[in-house]
Protein backbone atom coordinates (compact mmCIF):
# COMPACT_ATOMS: atom_id res chain seq x y z
CA UNK A 1 0.00 0.00 0.00
CA UNK A 2 1.07 3.36 -1.04
CA UNK A 3 1.18 6.54 1.06
CA UNK A 4 0.23 9.30 -1.42
CA UNK A 5 0.74 11.91 1.39
CA UNK A 6 3.48 14.30 1.41
CA UNK A 7 5.86 14.87 4.18
CA UNK A 8 4.38 18.14 4.75
CA UNK A 9 0.64 16.67 5.01
CA UNK A 10 1.93 14.20 7.32
CA UNK A 11 3.59 16.85 9.32
CA UNK A 12 0.62 18.69 10.04
CA UNK A 13 -1.35 15.72 10.52
CA UNK A 14 1.28 13.93 13.29
CA UNK A 15 2.09 17.65 14.61
CA UNK A 16 -1.95 18.66 14.94
CA UNK A 17 -2.59 14.83 16.91
CA UNK A 18 0.72 15.37 19.01
CA UNK A 19 0.40 18.78 20.48
CA UNK A 20 -3.33 18.21 20.99
CA UNK A 21 -1.88 15.43 23.37
CA UNK A 22 0.44 17.13 25.11
CA UNK A 23 -2.16 20.24 25.91
CA UNK A 24 -4.54 17.25 27.25
CA UNK A 25 -1.52 16.15 29.59
CA UNK A 26 -0.91 19.58 30.61
CA UNK A 27 -4.14 20.05 31.64
CA UNK A 28 -4.18 16.89 33.59
CA UNK A 29 -1.18 18.07 35.33
CA UNK A 30 -3.14 21.13 36.08
CA UNK A 31 -5.61 19.25 37.58
CA UNK A 32 -2.80 18.14 40.27
CA UNK A 33 -2.92 21.23 42.01
CA UNK A 34 -6.11 21.01 43.68
CA UNK A 35 -5.26 21.17 47.34
CA UNK A 36 -8.63 19.57 47.94
CA UNK A 37 -7.52 16.44 46.20
CA UNK A 38 -3.84 16.43 46.68
CA UNK A 39 -0.89 16.79 48.76
CA UNK A 40 2.50 17.96 47.61
CA UNK A 41 5.46 20.46 48.14
CA UNK A 42 6.01 23.05 47.02
CA UNK A 43 9.99 21.54 45.46
CA UNK A 44 7.59 18.43 43.94
CA UNK A 45 5.61 20.46 41.76
CA UNK A 46 8.99 22.78 40.80
CA UNK A 47 10.83 19.99 39.83
CA UNK A 48 7.61 18.41 37.93
CA UNK A 49 7.46 22.28 36.41
CA UNK A 50 10.90 22.19 35.66
CA UNK A 51 11.47 18.83 34.13
CA UNK A 52 8.14 20.25 31.89
CA UNK A 53 10.13 23.59 30.79
CA UNK A 54 13.36 21.33 29.63
CA UNK A 55 11.29 19.09 27.85
CA UNK A 56 10.17 22.21 26.06
CA UNK A 57 13.76 23.82 25.67
CA UNK A 58 15.22 20.15 24.22
CA UNK A 59 12.13 20.25 21.71
CA UNK A 60 13.03 23.94 20.35
CA UNK A 61 16.63 22.77 19.89
CA UNK A 62 15.42 20.16 17.85
CA UNK A 63 13.41 21.97 15.79
CA UNK A 64 16.48 24.65 15.73
CA UNK A 65 18.49 22.24 14.33
CA UNK A 66 20.77 21.03 17.43
CA UNK A 67 20.36 17.43 19.02
CA UNK A 68 18.62 16.68 22.33
CA UNK A 69 18.93 14.21 24.99
CA UNK A 70 15.84 11.90 25.89
CA UNK A 71 14.52 12.62 28.99
CA UNK A 72 12.48 10.74 31.58
CA UNK A 73 10.46 11.88 35.00
CA UNK A 74 10.78 10.49 37.79
CA UNK A 75 10.40 11.89 41.44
Amino acid sequence: MQDNRTKSQKFKELAEKRVNKVLNGIRLIENLSNRNNYEYTKEEADKMIREIETGVRNMKARFQGSGASKQRFKF
